[in-house]
């Protein structure tokens, strides 16, 4: 089935919805087409099965960041480069899956991977805002993620994501907003 993932992800990602089909995957993966149906009833069940294992990837990613870095610099760059890297693998994946695949990409806003990845950044406002960890902080965990996930998802679709000046860009934008949160009081205002 991993093989069957890879080269669904790898077909997305280089010839789009239009150059993808069951017949090409099979073949890509190294597997006949019954062995493909096996797995996948049709290619929407493995563009689900794709969009998954992304998001796992995602998690993944977020999961090993060093909540423990002795500067906030340190982890703003972990961030960033932990998910570059996840999107990295497949950079067009992201084009396809939100722009052209019928099954669209809108993901639920209580689901569980949407819950752990905004916790994890949540997570990280309580230690380098020294925020308590309360509805405020769950706001701010999804303007950072919102703004971080959409500086990388489109410098993936422009091709982009290996842009020094991007990276470099994206770590002043973690490190400002967790440096100017610890600055201001549970309201928003100014301290």
């Amino acid at each position: 089935m991993d093989a069957i993932l890879e080269a669904g992800a790898r077909i997305l990602s280089e010839s789009g919805w239009a150059g993808f089909n069951t017949n090409v995957v099979a073949k890509l993966a190294g597997v006949s087409i019954g062995s493909f149906y096996q797995y996948f009833p049709d290619k929407l069940a493995l563009i689900d099965a794709i969009r998954d294992r992304h998001l796992q990837d995602c998690l993944m990613a977020l999961r090993g960041l060093p909540m423990d870095a002795p500067r906030l610099e340190d982890f703003a760059a972990a961030l960033v480069d932990a998910l570059v890297s996840a999107h990295g693998r497949h950079p067009g994946l992201h084009r396809v899956l939100l722009d052209e695949t019928p099954s669209g990409g809108h993901l639920d806003p209580a689901s569980a991977f949407e819950t752990e990845y905004i916790g994890i950044y949540a997570r990280a406002i309580g230690i380098f805002a020294g925020r308590a960890l309360d509805e405020k902080s769950r706001a701010d965990a999804m303007v950072l993620s919102d703004a971080v996930d959409g500086v990388i998802h489109n410098a993936a679709r422009r091709g982009q994501l290996s842009d020094g000046s991007i990276r470099a860009a994206l770590i002043l934008l973690v490190e400002t907003f967790l440096s100017r949160l610890r600055l201001t009081d549970y309201k928003g205002a100014s301290a």
